[in-house]
């Protein structure tokens, strides 16, 4: 099969298309052709060199899968070959989705939702997986309360307003003013420009001082320093980025404020309530734009860049005949 490899840590083009055994599943286990994946930070981060000691090298990286089960191993009864599955392989445990195929644990692994194209499907298993961690496991967001998203045009962003509204809740979210539509169109309810105006004093203006009862951040810096700025009394604040950041614990303090550090957890259930959602037409993933498995280099340094021009994810073609 061919796989993207990741032979030594550094930029885009430490990556090398080469061909590679085709994995076999063992008990308990499906193989997957791999029609499309995405791209995440985490790659990006991965590829660099952030998490040396728990990627051993080389290594096929890529966190998201939607495809068609090849072949299933002893005891798996869930699956049977021709199913359409999406899913995110187990994060620093074995290869990931860079390939034709790759071998899953059943256990992990859902049904594609029907309403979803592969690209689709591929680019909300781990953003949505994790927006799923954060808003309603980790923060228990609840209807009629507020929540600001940070970074709302952004792949977990722009479906955490989409999950936030559908639980019932008013939506704040920081975004450039070029992607305030995007962001409406999304659901949320107040978009601030960071670029133009200090996010903290947009909020306590809109909410008369009461501030939000959630902060969700997926930015990172001092987004997550400051969110107690922003919190009402018993607000939460969850984060996906930076927990190494110094924190404004007496402010915290004050607002008798909560912290959940997320690292999103794969299982099959949050798949099914994610697909739920597609179904019901609260939920869709915006594919932003479309790469080859041969060109994750030229995606990876388009996502790293600040100005990329990006809203929602970056989806990769591991099937040909998905390129637009």
């Amino acid at each position: 099969m061919k796989a993207l490899v990741l032979k030594s840590f550094g930029g885009p083009d430490a990556f090398e298309l080469l061909d590679a055994p085709k994995p076999q599943p063992q008990a308990g286990q499906i193989l997957v052709r791999v029609h499309a994946t995405s791209i995440n930070p985490l790659d990006y981060q991965v590829r660099r060199g952030d998490y040396p000691d728990l990627v051993p090298l080389p290594a096929i990286t890529g966190h998201d899968v939607s495809g068609v089960v090849e072949a299933v191993g002893p005891g798996v009864t869930a699956f049977s070959v021709g199913d359409e599955v999406w899913y995110t392989p187990q994060i620093f445990h074995g290869p990931g989705s860079y390939a034709e195929y790759h071998v899953a644990d059943a256990s992990i692994v859902g049904r594609k939702p029907a309403s979803l194209n592969h690209l689709e499907a591929a680019s909300l298993s781990l953003v949505g997986g994790t927006a799923w961690e954060a808003l309603v496991v980790r923060a228990a967001l609840r209807v009629g309360e507020s929540i600001l998203v940070h970074g709302g045009a952004g792949g977990v962003g722009h479906v955490a307003i989409q999950l936030a509204k559908a639980i019932g809740a008013r939506v704040y979210t920081t975004v450039r003013a070029a992607n305030f539509d995007f962001a409406r169109k999304m659901g949320a309810d107040v978009m601030i420009d960071y670029e133009k105006e200090d996010y903290v004093e947009a909020i306590m203006r809109q909410t008369e001082g009461r501030g939000v009862d959630v902060v969700f951040d997926t930015i990172g810096g001092n987004t997550l320093s400051r969110s107690p700025d922003v919190l009402a009394q018993l607000g939460r604040v969850v984060s996906i980025v930076d927990i190494a950041q110094p924190q404004n614990v007496i402010q915290a303090w004050g607002k008798n404020a909560s912290y959940h550090f997320v690292f999103t957890r794969q299982h099959r259930g949050k798949l099914d309530e994610l697909g739920a959602l597609v179904e019901r037409g609260q939920l869709r993933p915006h594919v932003g734009a479309v790469y080859s498995l041969a060109d994750v280099p030229l995606a990876h340094a388009r996502l790293e860049s600040p100005d990329n021009g990006l809203q929602g994810k970056i989806a990769i073609a591991v099937d040909p005949g998905l390129m637009p």
